[in-house]
């Protein structure tokens, strides 16, 4: 389980969201083993008084923000970081500098799926890997 919020300067990410929510779903599958199926993004594109940010930080700039249930390796977490921040700026042309990205982990029994606690969902892939 692995929710997107992604937060941006709204000229740009509304012009982008499409091809940047492939990227991010292609990111999930590869790095955490999300079924194709299992697309959650929420795009917030902000107005400049909305989206404060250090001046080195450009029009592109883009934070992401991922909520996933606690069971995954430090290994497979950075595996994802560190794709995410490659095939965005690859991907978009977007300098590296302005790709933030926070991951939040809570327990399973902390998610609400489905009329289910997440601990008691039974799912169709791994969340600890």
């Amino acid at each position: 389980m692995a929710q997107f919020k992604i937060y941006g300067h709204r000229g740009h990410l509304t012009e982008i969201q499409a091809p940047l929510s492939d990227i991010i779903h292609a990111a999930a599958i590869q790095a955490l083993g999300v079924p194709a199926d299992k697309r959650f993004h929420r795009f917030f594109p902000l107005e400049p008084e909305n989206f404060v940010h250090p001046p080195d930080r450009s029009g592109k700039y883009l934070v992401l923000e991922i909520s996933m249930c606690a069971g995954r390796t430090d290994e497979t977490r950075k595996a994802l970081l560190k794709l995410l921040m490659a095939e965005i700026s690859k991907g978009l042309d977007i300098p590296i500098n302005d790709i933030e990205i926070t991951i939040t982990e809570t327990p399973r029994e902390n998610w609400g799926i489905r009329g289910q606690t997440g601990d008691e969902l039974v799912l169709n892939y791994k969340v600890e890997t």
